[in-house]
Formats: C-alpha cells, structure tokens, sequence
C-alpha cells in the first residue's frame, strides 16, 4: 500500500512539475548582430542578456555575424532569429534585390533603433581629402555580408567613381580595416555604424596617428535618387572620436530591429516592449541606445512593414502605425 501512495505522489508530482519545466523555455531566439569591432554586437548581446533577464520563458543569445546581409539571411532561414539591420539592405532583402536576388525575405520591423552613420575612414599622410582621391587607392568597402558594403558601394556611385575600376578594394571588417590602415595595408576604409565605434576610436587614439574622416552628406540626395528615400544628410559631432575636433557631414540610413514575419504576436510584442521599458540598461551596454526613441517609430523611418507584435505595443503608447 506504501508502494502504491508513493507511486501515486511521484505521478502526481510529476504531472505537477512538467507544465512548469515545459514553460521554462517557450523561447528559443537568437539576434544577429556584426563584428565586435562595430556597435551592433556589443548591443545585441546586452539586449540578448536583458530579455533572457526579463522575460519568464525565453532563452536569447546573440550572434556574431558580417552584419546587416548576413542578419537578414538569417530571418530568412525561418527560424526565430532578431536582427539589427540597415534599412536599405532590409529593403532588398523584402523585395529580393541585389545580394538577395530571387530570394525574397518575409522580414518585419520590430522598431527602428538609430541613426547608422557612414564613416569613410583614412589617415593624415594617405593624400585623401575628399571622395574623389579614393581613385587609385586601396581601400576596404566592408566585409562580405554587410550593409556596410551595400551603402558603401551605392555612395562610391554617387560620388562618380566606379567601385571596380577605379578602387583596388578588399572586404574588411572594420577591426581588420583598423589594423590594415595601421599597417599600411590600405589607405581608407568604409564603415557604416553607431558613433562611437569602438574600432575607430581605437585607430584615433593610436600614437602617431591623426584620424581624418571624409564628408559624404553632399551625395545623400543622389544615392535616393536611384535607391529611394533611404538616406539623409547627417553629422559626426566633434570630439566623438579622441583628437578629432571638427564636425564631419555624412550620409546616414537607419538601423532597425527586425524578425521574420512568423514570429508570433505575442513574442513580437514582449520584445519591443522589453527594448522600450528596459532602454536604461541598454544605455549602459552602449551609449548609442539612448537614441532609440518612442518619437522616431514612424512610417517614414522602415521601409518595411510593421510586425503586428510592434504594431500592439506602439497603439498602447498612443503610436498608430500601419
């Protein structure tokens, strides 16, 4: 009889835990984020770390990826991936063009995040002061799967030079392009990320080194000519980079947070609301996130549509998007 009470305690228990151990993780998400000399990983792995923190029921890592290209691949793989992404590549990707050509992605904003500055990236000696003395020169557009490559290869268009011909290019991430400029390798490097990036502060702290970066801002206008209105003039303040005491006009598109569309309303929604409830924690990560902000999710700023999940949470806070 003992026998027979404690079997039945040990089913019973056993019934009594298994919803709970089922419910420990509903959620499975990873975020794509870029290379770790950019601002994309350093974020994607804090907000991996305040979701899994905050959210019963959901387990989140983030990934190191090539960036925006590779991210958006990713989403399109099916599987519950998040990604911080450029919205111009976001764009091809949902309408199958250049770098995804016959392979449509079901991608969905989540929230636009912040301003992705183009940086265009030499030193003092290299005999570069304006787009134009890129010709010639051998210079990183951007490491294979980046949306740094993309915008990279469209602003050189605009600026009149022809990216095979007149550049003799390599595909570096902005860590490599850093340790390339250093060792003479190549004269500039492109890069489109938060400010500041950690890779070019160190290049403008290096002894015996003076930072210059190029203008662009004159090129916004014609780069949306022929890709859509993508991309606006924009400014690297002074001082965001150690020894660098002049503003610099650049061309800038917006980052977004993005999922593939099957992601679930309910999911979807708890993940924006954690970005916005949770955005001090953020802040410390990076101090780039204090420019994710509730005023700047606007139809104007994605080119994409909204995850219905996003499109919950902004209607609770007064936002109607469609």
């Amino acid at each position: 009889m003992r026998k027979l009470v404690f079997g039945l305690l040990a089913a019973v228990l056993a019934l009594a835990t298994a919803p709970a151990t089922a419910q420990q993780t509903q959620f499975n998400i990873s975020i794509g984020t870029g290379g770790t000399g950019g601002v994309y990983y350093p974020l994607g792995g804090g907000f991996a770390n305040i979701l899994s923190k905050t959210l019963p029921g959901y387990a989140v890592t983030a990934e190191v990826t090539g960036g925006s290209v590779d991210n958006l691949k990713l989403i399109g793989s099916g599987k519950d991936y998040l990604g911080f992404v450029m919205a111009d590549a976001a764009l091809d990707a949902r309408q199958g063009q250049d770098k995804f050509k016959g392979h449509k992605v079901p991608v969905t904003t989540l929230a636009v995040l912040y301003p992705n500055i183009m940086h265009v990236v030499t030193i003092e000696g290299t005999g570069i002061e304006k787009m134009a003395d890129l010709k010639g020169k051998r210079v990183s557009t951007g490491s294979p799967g980046s949306a740094t490559e993309v915008m990279a290869f469209r602003l050189i268009e605009a600026a009149g030079l022809d990216k095979d011909k007149d550049l003799h290019r390599e595909r570096l991430g902005v860590a490599e392009s850093v340790n390339a400029i250093k060792d003479n390798k190549i004269q500039a490097f492109f890069w489109v990320g938060g400010i500041p990036t950690s890779a070019v502060t160190d290049l403008a702290a290096t002894p015996g080194v003076k930072l210059k970066l190029i203008e662009t801002a004159e090129f916004a206008e014609k780069m949306n000519q022929k890709h859509g209105k993508l991309y606006s003039a924009s400014v690297i303040p002074a001082h965001a980079y150690p020894g660098y005491d002049k503003e610099n006009h650049i061309v800038a598109v917006w980052n977004l947070l993005v999922t593939n569309q099957k992601l679930s309303e309910q999911a979807a929604h708890d993940i924006v609301k954690t970005l916005f409830e949770k955005k001090p924690d953020l802040v410390a990560v990076h101090k780039e996130a204090n420019n994710i902000k509730i005023e700047n999710q606007k139809e104007a700023n994605s080119p994409l549509p909204w995850h219905p999940g996003a499109l919950k949470y902004f209607a609770e806070k007064g936002i109607k998007l469609k």
